[in-house]
């Protein structure tokens, strides 16, 4: 039944999935512009039916090593996306996100092709996906490749929402135990980390809409509330309430956010209000 169920899902996608028309317009857009691209469009975009299949190549490419080749990677990554469409469906969420944030983003083709956070992030889920199937250590190999392959560091175990954007994406580090809310915005060199040697839960709750600037370190079991901003190098120790602006070192409220959904605004500036 749940076979059934996955079928009909990604039909109905493929039928309807403006994201992916979009992207192969973007492709053959690209490869009339900048001919020697050609037969890197080709393989990652052209070449495919679906935007999960060109993400399973993407991903298995960027991953691949001497220890483990791209096709076996990519068997991976295609039985995971065909087994749980909800990790194709978080892909779109994500890629809007960075279309809509990311002023250097013009086109739906860059992130799937160059930005190296878009691509850590779908890694990652093929990695949470592992977790959650009792793969264990399957997801702990993907999670030291994508850390070797982009920077990036998120433990497969982590809960991550959608409509992520890591901009830039270098020196992210995201713990075990952490948690993070849909449509969150964070900058390079973010640590959401543990603090001591406990096993339990030890890493910080993300809510929705957070925006976390470049450098920010969140420290510990704490709670950010949802449409908060942590400004660039603070470090967070405490709980901060909902729609609020923490910043400095140790971390404490300046003001309200500035907006209902600072996420998406990534208006960074502390005014006299804040």
């Amino acid at each position: 039944m749940r076979e059934v169920v996955v079928a009909e899902t990604r039909t109905k996608i493929a039928e309807v999935d403006p994201v992916w028309v979009r992207i192969r317009e973007e492709a053959r857009e690209a490869i009339a512009t900048e001919p020697l691209l050609g037969g890197v469009v080709h393989s990652s975009i052209l070449h495919h039916d679906t935007l999960e299949k060109a993400l399973a190549y993407r991903v298995s490419l960027k991953l691949s090593s001497g220890e483990m080749p791209d096709q076996l990677l990519r068997e991976i990554c295609d039985e995971a996306l065909e087994s749980d469409p909800s990790l194709g469906q978080a892909a779109r969420a994500d890629m809007m996100a960075v279309y809509d944030r990311d002023p250097a983003c013009h086109r739906f083709l860059q992130p799937m092709l160059f930005f190296k956070g878009f691509q850590a992030l779908q890694a990652y889920r093929i990695a949470h996906w592992l977790w959650r199937e009792g793969r264990k250590d399957l997801a702990y190999f993907f999670q030291m490749r994508a850390s070797e392959a982009f920077g990036v560091d998120i433990h497969p175990a982590a809960r991550l929402g959608r409509g992520i954007m890591i901009d830039h994406a270098h020196s992210i580090v995201i713990g075990e135990t952490a948690v993070v809310g849909d449509n969150v915005s964070m900058l390079h060199s973010v640590t959401l980390g543990g603090t001591g040697k406990e096993e339990e839960d030890r890493h910080p709750k993300i809510g929705n809409g957070v925006l976390i600037g470049a450098g920010a370190k969140v420290l510990g079991n704490i709670s950010v509330g949802h449409c908060s901003r942590i400004a660039a190098g603070s470090v967070v120790l405490q709980d901060v309430p909902p729609m609020k602006t923490v910043a400095g070192v140790p971390a404490r409220i300046v003001g309200e956010a500035g907006c209902a959904q600072p996420s998406i605004t990534m208006d960074q500036i502390l005014s006299s209000g804040a």
